[in-house]
Parts: structure tokens; sequence; C-alpha cells
């Protein structure tokens, strides 16, 4: 048995860990980073960049099938799925090499294999005892599945999604929510038949309802069926494919059955409780400075009740490196942290929508601004129609952004500047976008809430 003291241990190296993990040690900490996988988690392997990695494929796809409309000659031949998996496979290792290297520069310690909390201080990975002043809790999430809907055979999860050898020729994707609309986005792109489940009355149901209904009717026109406010009830699979039968009674054969129903927190059999650890269903429970209910452990990321998002537990890891540090970092609410969906179209947003703002300051004291990608010149440019809809407190801030079109995923930078930092359209309006950008949607939004649109009657 060995035993090594740290200022900080860190159980997980996915987005919350490895930041954590990077910030302490520039704050002048020594960290021990625990890893059963390998340092970057699921968003770096089997989440966020090798999915977005499907996405640009498909995007390349559509675009050569569309082609003679912007002038260029070119036959679309199909999907060459080896290479396409080398591609992705050449992105992940290129970033984890990476990760590797920055994390080795830092002298962070890394430790092999899978730990486990056995006292508020202490981490035990095999024979070895790491002990911190201070624990952080980054152990991530998994795909979950509904109770009874056994994952196997041709039902499957995104991370064998990710692995598929072949396009198949019809999906049925139990879920409208994110995971479910990207991969759906990426197998009618490769030309498959795409058939959506979705319990909730819409397609990517956290989102505005009016971009909702933008987004159903852009799939619509793309040939991808979806059926909402409508539960899944079994499923069978035989050597040919599945079939899903619903509550209603109605059923959907297809190849395979994705499982997109959301994530769970990876926290079973690890000691959390035993150290007195609050939990609930598996969450770990924390104040808004994510502390754990034992002085001196922390949690970040998928683990903490919230948006499941990588860029939510980068940013929680760097705030507890901090906050351990002393240096009493700021708070940012759940609310107040950019959503994006890379599908086609992509959906961005970013605070209250449009109800909630209503629900909050009452509906005589909220206005919002709808404004069509129709009259953006480089959205024509590029053939993408949408919107991007504004939200503000009248005669106060900007409490809202909800966009949806191609590539609006770059715009959310200015729109998260714009509720976090409280700015009043009237602040926004005399500042220039450049022309021509999909960002002047953002500025025209901005113009119109100030009173004095632009390019809008």
């Amino acid at each position: 048995m060995s035993e090594q003291n740290f200022d900080i241990v860190i159980l997980g190296a996915g987005s919350g860990g490895y930041a954590a993990a990077l910030r302490a040690s520039e704050l002048g900490l020594s960290v021990a980073l625990v890893e059963k996988g390998k340092l970057g988690g699921t968003c770096l392997h089997v989440g966020c960049i090798p999915t977005k990695a499907l996405l640009h494929s498909a995007e390349v796809a559509d675009v050569s099938r569309e082609s003679a409309k912007y002038g260029v000659t070119n036959t679309f031949g199909g999907i060459d799925i080896a290479a396409v998996t080398a591609y992705r496979e050449g992105i992940v290792a290129s970033k984890y090499k990476g990760l590797q290297g920055l994390i080795k520069a830092r002298g962070i310690t890394v430790v092999e294999g899978e730990g486990k909390l056995t006292s508020p201080t202490t981490v035990q990975v095999g024979d070895q005892t790491l002990t911190g002043k201070n624990v952080i809790l980054a152990t991530g999430s998994y795909s979950r599945s509904l109770p009874g809907l056994e994952i196997g055979g041709r039902v499957i999860t995104s991370e064998q999604a990710l692995e598929l050898d072949f396009v198949p020729k019809k999906v049925a994707v139990l879920g409208g929510g994110v995971i479910g609309v990207e991969f759906s986005s990426v197998w009618k792109s490769w030309g498959a038949d795409v058939t959506i489940i979705e319990a909730l009355p819409h397609l990517v149901p956290n989102e505005d309802e009016s971009i909702s209904k933008q987004f159903e009717r852009a799939f619509r026109k793309r040939g991808i069926e979806f059926k909402v406010g409508v539960r899944f009830q079994s499923v069978t699979q035989n050597d040919d494919g599945v079939v899903v039968t619903l509550e209603t009674g109605e059923t959907v054969e297809a190849e395979l059955l994705l499982v997109a129903v959301g994530r769970g927190p990876s926290t079973a059999n690890l000691g959390y409780e035993e150290a007195g650890v609050t939990m609930d269903r598996g969450f770990v429970i924390t104040n808004e400075r994510l502390q754990t209910s034992v002085p001196g452990v922390f949690a970040v990321g998928d683990i903490v009740p919230g948006l499941q998002l990588a860029h939510r537990g980068f940013q929680q890891g760097i705030f507890v490196a901090e906050e351990i540090a002393g240096l009493s970092p700021v708070v940012i609410d759940d609310v107040n942290i950019p959503k994006v969906t890379y599908s086609d179209p992509e959906v961005a947003s970013i605070g209250l929508s449009e109800a909630r703002a209503v629900e909050k300051y009452g509906a005589d004291k909220v206005t919002a601004y709808d404004y069509n990608l129709a009259g953006n010149g480089k959205s024509h440019i590029i053939g993408t129609s949408g919107s991007v809809k504004v939200v503000r407190v009248n005669d106060g801030p900007i409490v809202g952004v909800h966009m949806i079109g191609a590539r609006v995923g770059e715009l959310i930078g200015e729109a998260q500047l714009a509720v976090n930092w409280e700015a009043y359209p009237e602040d926004i309006a005399p500042l220039i976008h450049a022309h021509p950008t999909q960002n002047e949607a953002l500025g025209e939004a901005f113009l119109a809430l100030a009173g004095k649109p632009l390019h809008a009657i």
C-alpha cells in the first residue's frame, strides 16, 4: 500500500475534472487526477467531439448533393463509412494527444484506475491511497435507458451508434432531445430514413416553443419523421430489425433503435454516500458554490443536477479550483449557460425563453423580437432559413436569446455576453456588426428592441 498527499484529488478526468486540474496547477496547487478510462472522458472520446465530426461529414454530404445550385458540378457517390471513421478517430486522437501533453506539462499526477472515495479526504485506487486537502468528484455520466428497455443487439445507445461500420437504411430514435436529433440529422444526411419518438409535445423540448416549432418544420421538410406527445411501450427485435410499439398501439419498424433518453450520473459504488455525501437519485447535491454536504468535498459536471453539458462541467471545474484557492469566483446560473444543438438546422440559446420571462416578470413587462434570417444576407448566401429571437425586460436588460438556422451556434458568444452582462438593447445597438455576417441578425434584433429597426418594418 502506498500513500501520496496532494492539495486536491480529482476523481474523474472528463471536462470538469481535467479543467479543475489544469486551473488548480496553474494556481500552484498539487493535483492528482484519477481516471479509469482516458483523459478527456465522454466529451472527447464518445460525445461532443466525435459526434460533431459525424455532423460535419453529414453537412459535406448535403452540400455535395446540392452543389449544382451554387454553380459547382459534382456527383454525390455515397458515404464511405470506413473513411468517416478514420476522419473521426483522427480528430479524437489529435485532441487526446494534445490534452495528454498539456496535463504532463502542468505537472499533474495522473493515476490510472478506478478510484473510490473512502473518506472525506482520501481516494483509493487499487493499492494506492491518495490523500487530498480537498477532493473534487467529477465522475461524469452514462447513456441511460428506460425501465424494462434493455440495451443490446439492435437496441443501441449513442456510444454504439458512433461505432457502426455501416449506414443503416432505417432507424428509430427514442428521444427528441439533443442527442436524438443530432444522430437523426446525421443519418438522414447519409441517406437513412429516420423516425423520432418523443414523449413530450415537441422536439428539442427544452428550447423556446417558437424555436421547437421551427425545428419541427425544418425536420419535416428534410423528410425526417417524428411522433411527439406519445410514449414508448416496448420493442422486439430479430435478425432483420426492430419493431417499436408505442402506448397508442402504433408501431414503428426499423433496422435499429437508438435510445437517446438522456444521461444518468456515474456515481454508483464509488463510496460517496458512505463518506457522508448527500445524494438524490444518483446525483450529488451541492450548494451554489459546488460544495457537497461534506466540507472540503466538491462536485462538478454531469453528476450535479442541472444541464449536462461539457462546457458547464468545464466551467465548474475552473470555478471549484478557484474556490479552493480562495479567489471567490462568480457563480453562473444554469439558465445563463449557452446551449447548442448541432443538427441541421442548428439551435442555440441562452437565458429565459419568452414564456419563462413572462412567468418571472409578467406579460406586460416583457418584449420579444423575432428576426427572420430571410432578411440576413449571409444566411441567404449559405442557403439557410431560421430566426433570431431576443427577449428583454421592458426598459431593462436582455434576458434571453434563442436562435435556429445553419451555424447559429457560432453566434452564441455575443448572445451569452449580452445576457450575462445584463446588457440593454440600447447599449448594443450603437455597436457595429460586420457585413455580411450572420452576426448581423443579432444586431438587427437588438436594434429593433432599442426602438430603431433598420431592415424591419
